[in-house]
């Protein structure tokens, strides 16, 4: 048997023994070492009605917070309801796809940005102002972009989560 060079009792680990993230994280969530000092966290058990978590995950977004954006959105989709999961779990890989972008990794982006088309429009009409339509439009850009070596700046991961289709300004 061979054995693992981290030493897994100096891990983070709540009461049942289930490793716990409470490590800091940089702006794009990679974990940093410990006693630093990261962006602020998103609580695990955050529970907003959906105008407000879409608001919260707008603003990270429009922060430059993909990951954190991310972590809202599953929250959504971890404690909504059964039949908005696949939207929430959508809008979520969304923002990891963003996050991928942000982090360099285009073969994980990608990954993502698909998977979250595929929920997205599967799901049918949104509810909340959600705009799928949108968000899909933006992700063939996106996706199109990533199949080539062309850099993706900042200002091309601008999304809105709501409102009017913003296929065309992208």
């Amino acid at each position: 048997m061979v054995e693992s060079p981290q030493d897994d009792s100096a891990r983070d680990r709540d009461e049942t023994g289930r490793a716990r993230n409470a490590r800091a994280r940089d702006r794009f969530g990679r974990p940093l070492p410990p006693g630093s000092i990261g962006v602020p966290r998103i609580p695990d058990d955050l529970e907003l009605p959906p105008a407000e978590t879409l608001a919260y995950a707008q603003q990270l977004l429009d922060d430059g917070l993909a990951f954190n954006a991310h972590e809202v959105l599953e929250a959504a989709w971890k404690q909504g309801p059964f039949a908005e999961r696949m939207l929430w779990q959508g809008l979520a890989q969304y923002a990891v796809g963003l996050t991928h972008i942000q982090r360099g990794n285009r073969k994980g982006a990608r990954t993502l940005l698909e998977r979250a088309v595929q929920r997205l429009a599967a799901f049918g009409p949104p509810p909340y102002g959600i705009d799928s339509d949108g968000l899909m439009a933006h992700a063939a850009g996106l996706l199109a972009v990533l199949d080539t070596d062309e850099p993706l700046p900042e200002e091309r991961l601008r999304v809105r989560l709501t409102g009017a289709t913003q296929g065309s300004q992208h």
